[in-house]
């Protein structure tokens, strides 16, 4: 077993900055300015190609169905998502909020290929339409058709090689989406502004809620725009450490809420108006590509929707379960080892149809997970940029028994902090699982949850700071990951001069 475990280990690219492989390995450790490949557009393009997916569509489709005006809707969205983006975190993490990720991604991931393989579906139909009249071989308790498992295996095959791009090279896939997908959609909202004009589709849809109903319903949606992307809050930094420089990644400021917003709007018209055509409201794109005659015009559209769902699957999923497990188990797993074990276990071993099709209430809950993670990045804010000032050690990071060991390990401030935040929000919680447990006012409460936990969690964690320092981990300025680099640099310049002059 023992030697099993040896032949696992990743000792190809040992880590510079932790003590051993246990704590460290080459894709954990900072990045190195060599491979420092990302810019300014780069960034521009991966927030677009991010924006551009199935959940965006609905989640601004379904604030209709709870009495909003599509006005109201797009100013929740809007809302939720410059939230989003001025919560930027640092790049100091606690590992619950990196447990925390790596089982919300691999939920996802499954989650987001069973998606893709919709599209693959009605791509395949539109080539061969016999496909509808496929017979199902697989009895009804599997919860998913012949058809169904094929379009599941194919899109799962087919997104597999691009997990094993390194993250530098991977922003070509970004590129390439951010061009395409907000082509095809334009050219559906043209297409539906056409068939169902604004001043029919739209003009005619008011707000049927008012007074403080609407109020909280509002701010419902805007926590719903916040929890549907709130784990980019913690998930920025896994594509920040690549930019060049450090302004490169502050176009994310603007561009993440206005693509947001952009692409919100368009899932609001298109929906109104496959209301308006067809007499049902198809809050999922693909069941409106269902509806079209036009074989050409579904291929090319569902193809927008399996591209859309790849990159946001590589980028919100697979790329972020590797990296935090890189943090967990540095000695065993490495970047690319952890996407592909994501892929199996999050695309087999949950077996999202049966998710999807069986347990609502589970579903609901991975939705309400995101309790936690506003806390998380309240805590990772005010720490590095009101309690710290962004003076950190980054190569103490990496040492066990370095400044940042707090009480064996534990931040207590921190832990409090989440404790005070996440508590008041269970009982909601659990009423949203199941409705039949009465809990008061207290769902009022989960309707703002991300933000009660973040405001609560950063203000208890600042408080305690400030009368309790950690005075060990303080410092005058910066000690950055580039200065243990340039030491190496220079190091190996003296050696050189050294044999030079022997």
């Amino acid at each position: 077993m023992l030697s099993l475990f040896k032949r696992l280990s990743v000792e190809t690219r040992p880590g510079k900055f932790g003590p051993n492989s246990r704590w460290s390995n080459a894709d954990m450790d900072p990045v190195p300015p060599s491979l420092r490949t990302w810019n300014s557009w780069n960034y521009i393009a991966y927030w677009i190609s991010d924006a551009t997916n199935v959940a965006t569509w609905q989640l601004a489709s379904s604030m209709l169905a709870v009495g909003l005006s599509w006005q109201q809707a797009l100013g929740a969205i809007a809302a939720g998502h410059i939230i989003i983006a001025v919560s930027i975190p640092s790049f100091v993490q606690t590992e619950l909020s990196v447990v925390s990720r790596v089982v919300l991604a691999m939920f996802w991931f499954g989650v987001q290929t069973y998606t893709g393989s919709e599209a693959m579906y009605q791509m395949l139909k539109a080539i061969w339409p016999s496909l509808a009249r496929l017979p199902n071989q697989l009895p009804e308790s599997a919860n998913i058709t012949t058809s169904g498992i094929m379009c599941y295996f194919l899109y799962w095959l087919i997104q597999f090689p691009f997990l094993l791009f390194s993250p530098q090279k991977i922003r070509h896939l970004f590129t390439f989406k951010a061009i395409v997908v907000p082509c095809a959609w334009i050219a559906i909202l043209i297409w539906a502004m056409v068939k169902a004009p604004p001043r029919v589709s739209l003009d005619p849809i008011p707000s049927s809620v008012h007074g403080s109903t609407a109020k909280w319903l509002w701010f419902g949606a805007m926590n719903s725009a916040i929890g549907n992307y709130s784990t980019l809050s913690v998930n920025i930094p896994d594509f920040t450490r690549y930019a060049k420089r450090e302004r490169s990644q502050y176009v994310q400021l603007l561009v993440i809420p206005v693509t947001f917003t952009l692409f919100g709007f368009v899932g609001i018209a298109v929906t109104s108006a496959g209301e308006i055509l067809y007499g049902d409201v198809l809050w999922d794109p693909l069941r409106l590509i269902d509806r079209w005659d036009n074989r050409a015009a579904a291929f090319f559209a569902a193809f927008s929707f399996a591209l859309a769902t790849l990159g946001t699957n590589i980028s919100a999923n697979s790329l972020s379960a590797a990296n935090d497990m890189t943090v967990l188990f540095p000695r065993y797993i490495d970047i690319r080892r952890g996407q592909i074990i994501c892929a199996f276990i999050g695309g087999w071993a949950l077996c999202p149809w049966e998710i999807l099709a069986s347990a609502p209430g589970f579903l609901t809950f991975m939705a309400g997970y995101t309790i936690f993670l506003g806390p998380f990045a309240a805590i990772m804010v005010v720490d590095y940029w009101i309690i710290h000032r962004g003076n950190v050690n980054v190569v103490a990071m990496y040492d066990p028994r370095g400044i940042y060991r707090y009480w064996n390990g534990i931040n207590w401030r921190a832990a409090v902090a989440l404790l005070l935040s996440v508590t008041p929000n269970l009982p909601g919680l659990i009423h949203n699982i199941n409705v039949s447990i009465p809990v008061g006012n207290a769902s009022y409460l989960f309707n703002i949850a991300w933000l009660f936990g973040f405001f609560v969690a950063g203000g208890v964690y600042c408080i305690l700071s400030t009368l309790f320092p950690a005075t060990e981990t303080f410092m005058d300025a910066p000690v950055l990951s580039d200065d243990f680099f340039n030491e190496n640099v220079d190091e190996k310049s003296s050696n050189s001069d050294i044999k030079e002059q022997a």
